[in-house]
C-alpha cells in the first residue's frame, strides 16, 4: 500500500526558511517523479517544484526559483522541499504527489498518482 506523509510545515516569518518532507512507504520513491503543488483556499492545486525520476532533473514554479530547492534522499525514501526567502504570498496547503511526469508536463497534476494529505505552509509576521 503506497502512502506518502508530508511533514515540515509551520507558521513563519517573512523572510524564514522551512523544509518541507514527503516521506513514502510501500514504494521506493527514486521509481517516480515527485511534485511538490501548493492549494490556495478555493483554488486548484498548482506545481512548486519537481524532480524527475529518469534523471533527477529538477523544475521549479518562475514565482519560486531561487527560493525553492527540491531534492530526494534515496536511503530515507524521502523528497524534500527547502524554502527560503519565504513571502506571505506563499501561505498555502503543500501537497507531494508521484508519478511518472518528465520535464514537460511536471506542473500538470494529472501526471500524479498519489498524493499525501498535506502539511499547511502560514508565513506571516
Amino acid at each position: 500500500q503506497v502512502q506518502l506523509v508530508e511533514s515540515g510545515g509551520g507558521l513563519v516569518q517573512p523572510g524564514g526558511s522551512l523544509r518541507l518532507s514527503c516521506a513514502a512507504s510501500g514504494i521506493s520513491l527514486d521509481k517516480y517523479s515527485v511534485g511538490w503543488f501548493r492549494q490556495f483556499p478555493g483554488q486548484d492545486r498548482e506545481g512548486v517544484a519537481c524532480i524527475i525520476r529518469s534523471d533527477d532533473s529538477t523544475y521549479y514554479l518562475d514565482s519560486v526559483k531561487g527560493r525553492f530547492t527540491i531534492s530526494r534522499d534515496k536511503n530515507k525514501n524521502t523528497v524534500y522541499l527547502q524554502m527560503d526567502n519565504l513571502k506571505p504570498k506563499d501561505t498555502a496547503a503543500y501537497y507531494c504527489g508521484i508519478g511518472g511526469a518528465d520535464g514537460g508536463s511536471w506542473w500538470s497534476l494529472w501526471e500524479y498518482d498519489n498524493w499525501g494529505q498535506g502539511t499547511q505552509v502560514t508565513v506571516s509576521s
